[in-house]
């Protein structure tokens, strides 16, 4: 039973992320005014299925997964009141491997950013949206 919500869990990571390409949904625009790059609108185009649309781990599929997901809110207090952008860029992007991030419950973001529709690589201006996005939700100490 386990083996197939995992299975059943990764299907609807990929479904989320197919869904949420360029191609399939019109592009953000970011206060700067470049297409696709809110941090925001990423988070809940790639993030918020699993993470909740607050951020804290409540996501539709999150009970479907084998670890939680954790609360992206609490991510400064968790590291002595100091938000570390380079440790979260790298653990959005694979490069810092966690549990359940990139394993067999969600992809590496990374690999699948680079993936453009456009043949381009976004894939640092993309979780560079994110990272800055979760900065400004981190609660309060």
């Amino acid at each position: 039973m386990k083996k197939l919500m995992t299975v059943s869990a990764t299907v609807f990571c990929l479904a989320a992320l197919a869904a949420a390409t360029p191609s399939a949904q019109p592009q953000a625009l970011s206060d700067q005014g470049k297409p696709g790059l809110s941090g925001k609108t990423l988070f809940e185009n790639y993030c918020a299925t699993c993470h909740g649309a607050r951020a804290v781990g409540d996501g539709p599929l999150a009970s479907h997964l084998r670890k939680l997901p954790a609360n992206l809110t609490l991510l400064a207090q968790r590291n002595n009141g100091v938000f570390s952008s380079e440790m979260v860029a790298r653990i959005i992007d694979g490069r810092k491997p966690l549990a359940g991030h990139g394993g067999g419950d969600m992809p590496v973001w990374g690999d699948a950013f680079d993936r453009s529709a456009d043949g381009q690589s976004t894939t640092s201006p993309k979780i560079a949206a994110i990272v800055m996005y979760l900065e400004t939700i981190q609660a309060k100490q």
